[in-house]
C-alpha cells in the first residue's frame, strides 16, 4: 500500500485497527510513534547497486489504555509528515514490536489495516550461483494431456 491509499482508506473509517498476520489485532491503545522515510542504498550479491525508499510507520503500545488514535488524527500526522519531510507517495512499511521488531507490508481488507509478512529474497538470482530447481519427470507426466481428453 502506498501513502495516498492509506489516506483514502482513513477517510472512510470511524476507527483504526491493525491486524497481525495471525489474525490478532494490535491493541486498540497503540500509538504511531514515527512516520518517516527510510532510504536504503546497497549492493546486491550480483554486484548491482540499488536503492530502496519506503515510508515507515512505527506502532507502539503503552500502558495508557484509554488512548485511541482516530482516523482524522492519523491523517493529520501523515499530512504533517508529508509537508515537513517532503514525503513521496511510496510504499508503506510498518514496524511493530513482537518478540523483536517486525517489519510488515501494509494492506487493507475494507475494515482493518493488515500487517503482511515480508520475506527476504535474492535480487540477483541469475548471478548468485543458486541452481534452478530440477523438474522431475513425474511432474512433467502429470502435466501432460491424458489420452482421450481432447487437449492434444
Amino acid at each position: 500500500m502506498i501513502l495516498s491509499e492509506i489516506k483514502n482508506h482513513l477517510q472512510t473509517l470511524d476507527t483504526i485497527a491493525f491486524e497481525l498476520p495471525n489474525g490478532d489485532l494490535v491493541p486498540a491503545h497503540f500509538h504511531v510513534t514515527e512516520v518517516g522515510k527510510i532510504s536504503k542504498h546497497f549492493i546486491d550479491c550480483g554486484g548491482t547497486v540499488r536503492t530502496e525508499n519506503v515510508i515507515n510507520f512505527q506502532l507502539w503500545n503503552a500502558n495508557d489504555y484509554n488512548h485511541r488514535l482516530h482516523p482524522e488524527k492519523l491523517t493529520h500526522i501523515i499530512e504533517l509528515s508529508e509537508k515537513t519531510l517532503g514525503l513521496e507517495d511510496l510504499e508503506i512499511e510498518v514496524e511493530y514490536q513482537g518478540d523483536t521488531i517486525g517489519k510488515y507490508a501494509l494492506d487493507f481488507n475494507g475494515t482493518n489495516f493488515l500487517l503482511v509478512n515480508k520475506a527476504t529474497a535474492c535480487l540477483a538470482e541469475d548471478a548468485c550461483g543458486i541452481p534452478k530447481p530440477k523438474v522431475r519427470l513425474s511432474d512433467l507426466q502429470q502435466q501432460a494431456c491424458a489420452p482421450n481428453s481432447g487437449c492434444c
